[in-house]
């Protein structure tokens, strides 16, 4: 496998920032890729060890692109996360004023992040999307737009100017980012962990949901994430993404997803991993009756009811 890491480029994203802050990127070679799914792709075809991508802000909630690339096509496994507070700069070419400016550019998660901004300084410039936060400074660059959203670090990079700074249409946003992997045995827990899954029901019914997440709630877990996505089946089929605090190692969690497997129609695990908002210790501790020692006397219990030593 090549000692490599792919991400969303080209050079000057935001991921790749993030990416950086990982203490094995700096053994690993940073190759960057037009899109989250030619990354991931990487990953499935062998010509790279991991895949590092954004998955969700605090704005906007789960990244769709991101999401639907991990529901389909081959198993892939998250491994990392890492999370970035997230302002933007306006890019553009030097001696560019803000009344020069009609279109603008950035990938579509920068959006709903800038809109207020956008609308009160920019009100009749077009928006165009584009692959990247950082591909719309190369675009500006080229010409191709009067300006871009992107992180003010891109600027000297692309030979541009930061305009404006400090944008933000919410405080303290965030965008987390994973580290994806083939599937492999998930790393120890740390007593700070996250679990990943895909749920499909078996057919869409009444209180279908709530079945779902009961196997979550009668055992004391908090989710974290609960994100639909379609099937792609037609209208009204769709699957459920989920991240849930603790770790397949815990029995409270291997028990959800026993019952979990049991009744949906399919259940992909996308891992377990160390969480990146709170450390080893800084966890809230199990709900009563939900750690792994109750769970084991509980189930000694039941062996000695069992042998009529109760």
């Amino acid at each position: 496998m090549p000692a490599s890491y792919a991400y969303l480029g080209p050079e000057g994203t935001f991921t790749e920032v993030a990416l950086r802050t990982l203490p094995e990127a700096a053994t690993r070679e940073l190759v960057p890729y037009v899109s989250v799914q030619s990354a991931l792709d990487a990953v499935r075809a062998g010509e790279a060890e991991a895949a590092f991508v954004p998955i969700e802000n605090s704005v906007e909630g789960g990244i769709t692109t991101t999401l639907d690339e991990l529901v389909a096509g081959t198993p892939l496994m998250i491994y990392r996360e890492v999370l970035l507070s997230i302002t933007f700069a306006l890019l553009v070419r030097p001696g560019s004023k803000l009344s020069d400016i009609k279109t603008v550019t950035a990938h579509p998660a920068a959006q709903p992040q800038v809109r207020n901004w956008l609308r009160t300084h920019l009100p009749e410039a077009v928006w165009e999307s584009a692959a990247s936060n950082a591909d719309g400074a190369r675009l500006v660059q080229e010409g191709r737009y009067d300006a871009a959203f992107a992180g003010e670090f891109a600027a000297a990079r692309y030979g541009l100017e930061a305009l404006e700074t400090g944008i933000h249409d919410a405080e303290n946003a965030q965008t987390r980012f994973v580290l994806v992997g083939r599937p492999a045995r998930p790393a120890a827990p740390t007593g700070a962990d996250k679990t990943s899954v895909v749920l499909w029901q078996r057919d869409d019914h009444p209180g279908g949901l709530r079945d779902l997440l009961g196997e979550f709630a009668t055992r004391g877990i908090n989710l974290m994430l609960l994100q639909s996505r379609p099937t792609g089946a037609g209208i009204g089929n769709y699957c459920f993404c989920i991240d849930a605090e603790g770790h397949i190692s815990d029995r409270r969690m291997a028990e959800a997803l026993m019952g979990l497997k049991r009744i949906c129609l399919q259940v992909r695990y996308l891992g377990s991993y160390p969480r990146a908002d709170v450390k080893p210790g800084e966890a809230r501790p199990p709900f009563p009756g939900t750690s792994d020692e109750e769970f084991v006397g509980a189930a000694d219990w039941v062996a000695r009811c069992q042998d009529g030593r109760f």
